[in-house]
C-alpha cells in the first residue's frame, strides 16, 4: 500500500494515549521551553490521545515520505527543477520546503483513505495538525526512535522525512516492535547547534532554535542574529550533523533539491503580493510579509555585500518602510554592513516616527545612536 501511494514507509498502531509524550510536552511548557509556541502545546492532552480524533477511532496508520536528495545547488522555489544563479547575497532554505512535501504526503495519505473507504471504513487524514503529536505516534508505530536532535530517526531514511497519519475505525492487528535508540553516546547535534538550543539529553529550547525564531512573531532576537548566518527559512544543522543521516537512503521518488538559495535583494524589492505568491506556503507569522523582510534583512546584514550598490539601494528602501519591524532590522543590517551614512538626521527623524513599540528607537540605542534627534 505504501509504495503505491508514493509513501516510503507505513505502519499501524492503536489509539492508546501517548503518556510519555504528554508528560514531556507539559514539562517543557512549564519550563517555558516552548517559547510561546502553540500547536501541540496548546492542548497536550488532546494532542497525545489519538482516540479523540473521532468517535470510534481504533487504529492510526502512520506514514513517512522522504525528501532526501543529494543536490545542494540553488533552485527556483517556484519551479524546483530549474536551477538559478544568484549574483548578490543569498538566503538558504530548509530542505523540506524546496518542494511541496506536505502536499505530496497528503496525496499519498488520501490514497490510503480511499482504499480503506472502499471497505466501508471511516478514515481521516491527520498531518501537520495540532491534534496529534506526529513524531510520538510515529515512534509508537515502530517507524523509528526519537533522536537527541528531537527528530524521528528512521533506521534507513534517517530524519529526512515528513510524517502524516490516517486514523480509521478499523481495528487492525498490531505487531509493532519499538525501534531501539540508535543515538548512543553521540552528542553532535547538541554540541554543534549554532545557538546551543539542544541540551545533552535531547531537550530543545525553542527560545534558542533558529528554525522557530524565523517563524516567531516580533523582532528577531539580537543575540542570535549573527548565528543565523544566511538562513532565511528553517535550519537543517541538527539533521546535517546527524551520523544516521550520513547513510540515509533516498525515498522512492524523483529527486528534488535539498536546499534552495533565495536572492535576498530581489526578495526585499518584492511587493507584498509578490512575496505571498512566492512564499505563501511557508509559515509566516500573522500572514504578514514584513516578517519575510525581517528575516531577509538579518541575512543581508550577515552577508559580505556592503560594497554592492544594489544592496545600498534596497537598504535605503527598507529604512523608509512603513513598518517599524522592517525599519529596525534595516538599521541593524545597514550598520552591520558599515552603511552609517544611510542614517543621517533626516532619516533618523523618519525612522523613529510611527514606532509605537519603540523597535527602531531600541535598535538605534543598542548601536549607541541617539534615537530622537528632534529632542536634542
Amino acid at each position: 500500500m505504501a509504495k503505491n501511494a508514493g509513501l516510503d514507509d507505513l505502519s499501524v498502531t492503536g489509539v492508546e494515549p501517548l503518556k510519555e509524550a504528554r508528560l514531556a510536552i507539559e514539562d517543557r511548557k512549564r519550563q517555558g521551553l516552548h517559547a510561546g509556541m502553540h500547536f501541540t502545546y496548546g492542548n497536550p492532552e488532546r494532542a497525545t490521545d489519538p482516540s479523540q480524533l473521532f468517535e470510534g477511532a481504533q487504529s492510526v496508520l502512520v506514514a513517512l515520505r522522504s525528501y532526501k536528495s543529494a543536490s545542494v545547488e540553488g533552485f527556483d522555489l517556484r519551479s524546483p527543477e530549474t536551477e538559478i544563479s544568484v549574483d548578490g547575497p543569498e538566503g538558504s532554505v530548509a530542505s523540506y520546503v524546496c518542494s511541496d512535501e506536505y502536499g505530496m504526503l497528503r496525496q499519498g495519505l488520501m490514497k490510503v483513505v480511499s482504499y480503506l473507504e472502499s471497505f466501508g471504513a471511516r478514515a481521516e487524514v491527520v498531518m501537520d495538525d495540532n491534534r496529534l503529536a506526529d513524531r510520538a505516534i510515529a515512534a509508537k508505530a515502530g517507524l523509528g526512535w526519537l533522536g537527541r536532535n528531537t527528530m524521528l530517526l528512521h533506521p534507513d531514511l534517517g530524519s529526512w522525512t515528513v510524517i502524516g497519519s490516517v486514523v480509521t475505525d478499523i481495528a487492525f492487528k498490531q505487531e509493532v516492535e519499538k525501534v531501539p535508540d540508535g543515538c548512543g553516546t553521540c552528542r553532535r547535534c547538541s554540541v554543534d547547534c549554532p545557538t546551543g538550543a539542544i541540551d545533552e539529553f535531547g531537550v530543545l529550547d525553542a527560545n534558542r532554535c533558529l528554525a522557530w525564531l524565523l517563524q516567531a512573531k516580533g523582532i528577531f532576537p539580537r543575540q542570535y542574529r549573527t548565528a543565523l548566518g544566511d538562513r532565511l527559512y528553517g535550519c537543517d544543522d541538527c539533521q546535517v550533523l546527524c551520523p544516521v543521516n550520513d547513510t540515509a537512503i533516498e525515498g522512492a521518488r524523483a529527486a528534488v533539491p535539498r536546499e534552495a538559495k533565495v536572492d535576498i535583494v530581489a526578495l526585499l524589492h518584492s511587493s507584498d503580493d509578490e512575496l505571498m505568491n512566492q512564499y505563501g506556503h511557508w509559515y509566516i507569522p500573522r500572514r504578514r510579509p514584513e516578517y519575510l523582510r525581517r528575516n531577509a534583512l538579518v541575512v543581508l546584514g550577515n552577508s559580505q555585500s556592503g560594497d554592492d550598490p544594489e544592496v545600498e539601494r534596497v537598504l535605503a528602501n527598507c529604512l523608509a518602510s512603513t513598518h517599524a519591524l522592517v525599519r529596525s532590522h534595516a538599521v541593524w543590517a545597514a550598520l552591520r554592513l558599515g552603511k552609517r551614512h544611510l542614517i543621517g538626521p533626516d532619516e533618523m527623524r523618519s525612522l523613529t516616527e510611527n514606532d509605537p513599540e519603540g523597535l527602531v528607537r531600541t535598535e538605534l540605542e543598542e548601536w549607541g545612536i541617539l534615537a530622537d534627534p528632534v529632542s536634542s
